[in-house]
């Protein structure tokens, strides 16, 4: 398993278009992708569930990769969350 936490950057936080974007990706590897801020934690791969959260700018959230491939799926969410988030 592999962790990783990041503040939200992004103005508006994670919206519509980047959270679409983000399951897009998350939908790239095998392993399982959760992300959690505060008491909610939700499946990355399902973009009603991350848009119900409300993450806005400034939120911290953690990123758990649990799965066959979770060193390229855990390194690769880390580098999108930082351009893209």
């Amino acid at each position: 398993m592999k962790n990783f936490n990041y503040v939200i950057t992004d103005e508006a936080g994670i919206h519509a278009r980047p959270a679409g974007i983000l399951v897009k990706e998350v939908k790239k590897y095998a392993s399982k992708v959760t992300i959690s801020a505060g008491a909610k934690s939700v499946d990355a791969s399902k973009l009603m569930a991350i848009m119900s959260m409300g993450i806005k700018k400034g939120t911290e959230v953690a990123i758990t990769v649990e799965g066959e491939d979770e060193d390229t799926a855990a390194a690769a969410l880390e580098a999108f969350f930082q351009e893209n988030l």
